[in-house]
């Protein structure tokens, strides 16, 4: 007989040395587990001063979900723990429709792990991310929420169904030609009142909530989106599991979403993260972008 399963959406919380001030939500990647990534990610992560991130953030509260198990299409079948399928590893857009139903049931459980962090804290002392599929899940999350969070922090990742992204948010309304000498042509309501075009930031979430099975918000505009949360994404020049330009690539549809993104590729690094450089510069981010006090004194 195979192994029992471990308990569905797990959750590995590390609890703050102070007052409970803030939360960061860290998704692991692909056949990890809440735990081992959380462990590893919070004793190895360290600045150059030496520093272990919940020292720098004692009021921070840490949580690690760890995802469903499942069978991977890309490992032949295989059972593992992923937040959503792949049908081909190295390739994002392979075979899109295979991730679809595991994007909507994370969502649904992720969403609802913040949901609980918002009730102890307000939204803008969250920060969410991940590492490799743990990014894109976050990614995805992010798009699909209606309201900023303080920050998100991505490493070695990519952006789920970037180009379809891409492409509803340079979609253009009302941008058709029109002959003012023909009269059927429709250029507006005839009280005068044109309709507006949607956003950039609407309309990435508009198609991501679709995607991952949201009820679409009545109505929506920018302040009904993620778009003001600071966005940090790290990624290795040598990554051979996620190459640097499906990270960069996500960086840029991003940007082109409406959202204020900080970039960094590491000479030398596979896939993983950058100890201490990419720690020392997560630190930073937090302090400067995302607002939060550092306790960096001795």
């Amino acid at each position: 007989m195979g192994q029992p399963n471990p308990p569905e959406q797990a959750i590995f919380v590390v609890e703050p040395t102070s007052t409970h001030s803030h939360s960061i939500i860290f998704l692991h990647g692909l056949s990890s587990n809440g735990e081992k990534f959380g462990t590893e990610f919070l004793e190895t992560g360290k600045t150059s001063t030496g520093k272990k991130l919940p020292q720098l953030l004692p009021g921070t509260r840490w949580i690690f979900p760890t995802a469903k198990r499942g069978r991977s299409t890309a490992f032949r079948r295989s059972v593992l723990t992923q937040w959503f399928d792949v049908a081909r590893l190295p390739d994002p857009e392979y075979r899109r429709e295979t991730q679809l139903r595991g994007l909507s049931e994370s969502t649904s459980a992720i969403r609802e792990i913040l949901s609980q962090e918002m009730s102890k804290v307000p939204p803008e002392n969250i920060i969410i991310g991940g590492l490799s599929q743990g990014c894109a899940m976050s990614l995805a999350i992010l798009l699909g929420l209606e309201h900023r969070l303080g920050g998100y922090i991505g490493m070695s990742g990519y952006l789920p169904f970037r180009s379809e992204i891409e492409d509803a948010v340079k979609e253009t309304e009302g941008t058709e030609e029109v002959d003012e000498d023909d009269p059927f042509a429709t250029g507006g309501d005839d009280d005068g009142s044109d309709t507006e075009p949607e956003s950039p930031e609407v309309r990435a979430l508009s198609f991501v909530r679709d995607l991952v099975g949201l009820e679409p918000l009545s109505n929506p505009t920018r302040e009904t989106t993620a778009s003001l949360t600071p966005v940090f994404l790290g990624h290795g020049e040598v990554d051979d599991k996620r190459p640097v330009k499906q990270g960069e690539a996500a960086a840029k549809t991003l940007q082109t979403a409406g959202y204020e993104v900080q970039w960094k590729a590491y000479p030398d690094l596979g896939h993983w993260y950058k100890i201490p450089d990419e720690i020392d510069d997560i630190v930073e981010f937090i302090r400067s972008r995302v607002g939060w006090p550092i306790k960096d004194d001795d």
